[in-house]
C-alpha cells in the first residue's frame, strides 16, 4: 500500500481535497482528529500540556481549552515548540499503527494522512510522497477571515507554518485549490488514476 501524506498552508483546500480522496476510496488519516485526543482527559498527550502550559487552559469541566491553548502557543513561537514536541512524537506513532492497520488489510492501493505539519515534523521521509494543497494567500486570509478569525490571528497562523513555495518545492504531487471545485476535483481524479496504475510491492 502507498502511503501519502497530505498538507498544505492552513485554509489552503486540505479538508476538501481529503474528501474528494475519500469518495474514491482511499482512507484519509487525520493528524489533527488524533492530536485533539491526545489532549483529552483520558489523552496519552494530557497531563504534559497542562504541566507545561499551566491549568488556566482548562476549562470547568477538566478539559482543555483548545482555543484558549491555541492563543497561547500561535503567539509565541517558542510555545508553540513545546507543544509540537509534546504530541508530534505520539501523532505519528498512532499513525504509523493505523497505516500498518490498513496495509495488513490488504484492501487499499493507497492511504493518505492529511496533517498541516508533515514536513516541519520530518514525516514525509516515512512516505512514499506528499500532495500539497495550495491557493493564493490572499485565498487563505480571506478564509480564515470567514471562519471568524481576526486579521491579526489569521496573520499569525499563516506565518507560523513553512513557506508554500517550500512545500510545493518539495511536494511529489501538488493541487491547486485557487479555481473552480470542479477544477480542483479534475485534479483529484487525476491523482486517483495516477496512484492506482503506479506499480506495487508485494
Amino acid at each position: 500500500m502507498l502511503k501519502y501524506g497530505l498538507t498544505g498552508g492552513i485554509a489552503s483546500g486540505k479538508s476538501t481535497l481529503a474528501a474528494m480522496l475519500r469518495e474514491h476510496g482511499f482512507p484519509v488519516l487525520e493528524a489533527d482528529k488524533i492530536s485533539h485526543g491526545l489532549i483529552e482527559p483520558a489523552g496519552a498527550a494530557y497531563p504534559e500540556v497542562i504541566a507545561r502550559f499551566g491549568r488556566a487552559i482548562v476549562s470547568g469541566d477538566g478539559k482543555i481549552n483548545r482555543a484558549r491553548l491555541g492563543r497561547i502557543v500561535f503567539a509565541d513561537r517558542e510555545k508553540l515548540d513545546q507543544l509540537n514536541c509534546i504530541l508530534h512524537p505520539l501523532v505519528e506513532r498512532e499513525v504509523q499503527r493505523q497505516l500498518a492497520e490498513l496495509e495488513e488489510s490488504g484492501r487499499f492501493p493507497a492511504a493518505f494522512v492529511e496533517a498541516a505539519l508533515i514536513y516541519e515534523a520530518g514525516f514525509h521521509t516515512k512516505l512514499d510522497g506528499v500532495v500539497v494543497a495550495w491557493c493564493l494567500p490572499e485565498q487563505q486570509l480571506a478564509r480564515l477571515m470567514e471562519r471568524g478569525m481576526g486579521e491579526t490571528e489569521a496573520r499569525q497562523r499563516i506565518a507560523t507554518q513553512m513557506p508554500v513555495q517550500e512545500k510545493l518545492a518539495l511536494a511529489e504531487e501538488k493541487i491547486d485549490c485557487s479555481g473552480s471545485m470542479e477544477e480542483t476535483r479534475y485534479q483529484v481524479d487525476a491523482l486517483a488514476a495516477r496512484l492506482r496504475a503506479l506499480p506495487r510491492s508485494n
